[in-house]
């Protein structure tokens, strides 16, 4: 896309997770990527069906709170493992912290139905169930999953409530692939259609073998779908990627986020999770630096350790008063001893991605774009002696009357919608529907998005 092609953005909210809105960075300006911080540990397979191979969560918000599902598995001989069986686990939470299994009493294993298993069958392996948002979607298939295998192909299923599941069809509705992995999908409001993105083996040399990597294919009615089309990462190298997780940007559901893991098979079969993002489902921006590093932590060290789960959930910040931030998770102790863990990882809210600038300052100019509303948000971070300001200019970059830089008061502080003001306060509803720039300055500041309201 072009730096002077106009982008209509209406009344969403813009993130800098990728580059499209950025015309040019000047001065000390940059875009930087935020690790997200380690909070405690959310799961625990300690239950005799699971272990230390549990793995392959989905997180999704249902019902004012959380549901995740996930394998429960044991590989270690020593305690039973080894080839041991599989199945396909639920968890819940009222605030996506505090988890419980629920008892629910549907599949047997080991002679008892006291346990939070809810599938068995041919897809345990890697079932990933998501609640359906499609407008009109029958209430017994408001929860869809796919699972599967190279051998059986992604078998798709239907539940009205997420424990009782029956399959959607009798054969495969994917076929295309290798699906050892998490293989997914959702329902994507923005364009109207379902989406699965899953695993298959590409290559890149007639040569080769071919190396894990990640295909998407849509569909209409969750049965039909389109042939799989390799994602496309311009300017990022050849990786192996083992799982893609990608989902729908809270907030700003045009954005497709993405935490693919590089698996690293020259360095003891260690993976970690990466941040990418698309704008339509098949070109990522795909950012090279580990989304969350192993660190100090010698239990995310170890081989497929380091895992990010699929689904970004918004939870409650530690700090009394501070607004809610998201949360990601993400595994640890895998093979390790008897059991794993899930551990939480926060970020603030649409915060992965900044335009950073350091106290010396910088710029960054949009490209232009037409916005309906009347006011203009951003979610921003200043230091105390940082700042942040705004100017409105026409497409070839004149200011635009009344929204000059020097006309704009002083924005610092931190939050995730300030609201730009201009001294008049001249009316901003005028410009709606009308090609402009956004030039912003930058001290010690970092921002986030910005939307018209």
């Amino acid at each position: 896309m072009s730096s002077n092609e106009i982008v209509s953005i209406g009344s969403r909210r813009e993130l800098f997770i990728d580059d499209v809105m950025i015309a040019s960075l000047t001065g000390g300006a940059r875009r930087i990527a935020h690790a997200p911080q380690p909070r405690g540990i959310v799961l625990e397979h300690d239950r005799v069906w699971e272990g230390n191979t549990s793995a392959y969560h989905s997180f999704f918000p249902d019902g004012g709170g959380v549901r995740v599902y996930y394998r429960g598995s044991q590989s270690n001989p020593r305690l039973g493992g080894g080839g041991s069986h599989q199945v396909a686990c639920m968890a819940e939470s009222d605030d996506g912290i505090h988890f419980r299994k629920p008892v629910l009493g549907v599949i047997e294993f080991q002679g008892s139905t006291a346990n939070n298993i809810v599938h068995d069958g041919i897809a345990k392996h890697n079932f990933a169930p998501f609640k359906d948002s499609r407008p009109g979607c029958p209430s017994e298939q408001r929860y869809k999953a796919l699972g599967g295998s190279g051998k059986t192909g992604l078998i798709a299923y239907y539940s009205p409530d997420g424990v009782y599941w029956k399959p959607a069809s009798d054969k495969p509705v994917i076929t295309d692939g290798k699906f050892d992995s998490q293989n997914l999908a959702f329902w994507d409001s923005v364009r109207g259609e379902y989406r699965a993105y899953y695993r298959d083996f590409k290559k890149h040399d007639p040569e080769q073998q071919g190396i894990r990597d990640i295909k998407t294919a849509t569909s209409q009615d969750f049965i039909q779908w389109t042939e799989g089309q390799w994602l496309e990462y311009p300017g990022a190298p050849v990786e192996q990627l083992y799982t893609n997780q990608v989902t729908p940007c809270p907030g700003a559901p045009h954005l497709l986020i993405g935490f693919p893991t590089r698996y690293l098979p020259d360095r003891g079969q260690i993976t970690e999770g990466l941040l990418m993002s698309s704008r339509d489902g098949v070109v990522f921006q795909r950012w090279g630096e580990a989304l969350i590093r192993p660190g100090l932590n010698r239990e995310r060290w170890g081989n497929r350790c380091n895992y990010v789960w699929h689904g970004i959930i918004e939870t409650p910040s530690d700090l009394p008063g501070a607004p809610n931030e998201w949360s990601i998770y993400s595994t640890e102790s895998y093979y390790e001893g008897a059991v794993n863990h899930v551990r939480r990882f926060t970020v603030r809210m649409e915060g992965f991605v900044s335009v950073n600038a350091t106290l010396c300052g910088g710029e960054m100019i949009t490209r232009p774009l037409t916005f309906t509303g009347n006011r203009l948000l951003l979610n921003v971070s200043t230091a105390a002696a940082g700042a942040l300001r705004a100017e409105i200019q026409t497409p070839d970059g004149q200011p635009i009357k009344g929204f000059e830089m020097a006309n704009c008061e002083e924005i610092w502080g931190d939050t995730l919608e300030r609201e730009v003001v201009w001294k008049d306060q001249p009316d901003l509803g005028a410009l709606a529907g009308q090609p402009v720039r956004l030039r912003f300055t930058l001290n010690d500041a970092d921002l986030y998005s910005f939307c018209f309201v």
